[in-house]
């Protein structure tokens, strides 16, 4: 036997290298992209494989007993026993429904106004000298709030006076000739043009006098004028004119606006067509209630009585502007300040009233749902009728008074579905579970189900 031996050059590539024609050839070495494609290929399959695996496990467990709850709103038996299927009736808050007076209000949108507004203005020229008021006081009516330099009209009022006296004096002496005239005429010494000539003196003399006792009145009300009074009783706003000004009283503006809050009025509208609701009422000599509320409606701000209506319709808004008056003795209301206003028009005696929460809406309408004394949830179809501000509805048609109302736990709920008797903060009430037992399919066993809190009937399975 002959072995042939092949030496290998090792100046020789791999690539150069060829074998002889008696010479065994070496496997060709794969390339690269092919080895990297059967290697994603060997991933692809154990992805498979896990997806496989995952899904029979999802099958079997689903087939097991026990392992899949029946779902609450079937509201039957289930294959876990009586009750509510694995997790037991659904919990829920309940109320009775009650009766109670409900009031019927006229809504509105208002602004406070200002029961009096007086823009003060000076009734005389001259400098402003002081302001006796802080900006923002509350001030009495005759209250001094500023002076005008007096003066000038101190110099007029003497004036005045010293003319009075010089006019007295010549009155006095002209009345004096005029009785020594009247003696003469007697004794038809004197012309009677003479006599007649000095009676005219004196009544003129007299018109002087009256004139000057004027100048003295007007020169007294020039000071008092130069005293500014407040006129009416309520809140001073910001200075307009500073002391120091020279201020006429021909000038446009004023020095300072006083504007009366107490009482305090609110204007505001309510659509044309509840306007005869309120004009009954007012004719029959009813003093009609109205309420103040803020922006959001979430705080009363006042309570006060409506005061008139206005004489005519808004054409261009179809609403009637009406004003009320409150007593503001807390300066709740502000001048210009938006309200929401509600007139008490009505109240409905002994009308059925329920949580609003326990209101809902569908396809049949708007229904709530009771609970039963079997402990299973009914559907009642009701006629909603007034929202009151407490949260509550009152309705006109579909419960009775003492109804059990579910007013929590109703979104989980279908017509006959079992429910429990909860509190709000999700605990039982003693006497208010609504569990039954179970019966496991396993052994024929019967366990007994948690009563209460713990769910009703419990989940299938053998007994332990």
């Amino acid at each position: 036997m002959t072995t042939n031996t092949t030496t290998t050059d090792p100046q020789t590539s791999p690539a150069e290298y060829k074998p002889g024609p008696h010479q065994i050839s070496p496997p060709p070495t794969p390339p690269p992209a092919e080895r990297k494609g059967k290697k994603r290929g060997f991933i692809w399959v154990l992805l498979l494989l896990a997806v496989v695996g995952v899904t029979a496990y999802a099958v079997w467990r689903a087939s097991q007993p026990g392992l899949v709850p029946v779902s609450q709103n079937q509201g039957g038996k289930g294959k876990t026993g009586k009750g509510g299927g694995a997790f037991g009736p659904t919990p829920v808050v309940v109320t009775k429904a009650k009766k109670m007076n409900v009031p019927v209000y006229l809504t509105g949108l208002g602004n406070v106004s200002a029961f009096y507004t007086d823009t003060v203005k000076t009734r005389v020229d001259g400098q402003l000298m002081k302001v006796d008021f802080q900006e923002g006081d509350n001030v009495k009516e005759g209250q001094e709030l500023a002076l005008i330099d007096p003066r000038p009209y101190q110099v007029m009022l003497e004036q005045a006076e010293g003319q009075l006296a010089r006019d007295q004096a010549l009155l006095k002496d002209a009345q004096l000739d005029l009785e020594r005239y009247k003696t003469l005429m007697a004794q038809d010494a004197i012309p009677k043009q003479t006599l007649d000539t000095q009676v005219a003196t004196v009544g003129q003399v007299e018109g002087n006098v009256k004139t000057d006792v004027a100048n003295i009145d007007n020169a007294k009300l020039q000071l008092v004028y130069a005293h500014i009074i407040a006129p009416i009783t309520g809140r001073i706003g910001l200075r307009l004119v500073d002391p120091g000004n020279i201020v006429h009283a021909a000038d446009a503006g004023g020095l300072f606006v006083i504007t009366q809050i107490q009482p305090i009025a609110v204007l505001f509208t309510i659509p044309e067509d509840t306007l005869p609701q309120v004009m009954k009422k007012i004719r029959s000599g009813a003093h009609l209630q109205v309420d103040a509320y803020n922006r959001d409606n979430s705080v009363k701000l006042a309570t006060g009585t409506l005061l008139t209506v206005d004489n005519q319709i808004d054409p261009t808004t179809g609403t009637s502007k009406l004003k009320a008056v409150f007593n503001n003795n807390d300066n709740a209301l502000f001048p210009s300040q938006f309200v929401n206003t509600r007139v008490l028009v009505d109240t409905q005696p002994d009308q059925i009233v329920i949580p609003s929460e326990a209101i809902q809406h569908g396809q049949q309408g708007t229904f709530v749902y009771l609970m039963t004394p079997d402990s299973r949830a009914k559907m009642q179809n009701v006629t909603a009728n007034i929202v009151l501000d407490n949260d509550l509805t009152s309705i006109t048609a579909g419960l009775n008074e003492g109804d059990q109302v579910i007013i929590q736990g109703s979104d989980r709920l279908q017509n006959g579905s079992p429910v429990r008797m909860a509190k709000a903060d999700g605990s039982t009430p003693p006497g208010g579970g609504g569990g039954g037992r179970g019966r496991g399919k396993k052994g024929g066993d019967k366990g007994a189900g948690d009563k209460g809190a713990s769910g009703g009937g419990r989940r299938s399975g053998g007994g332990n």
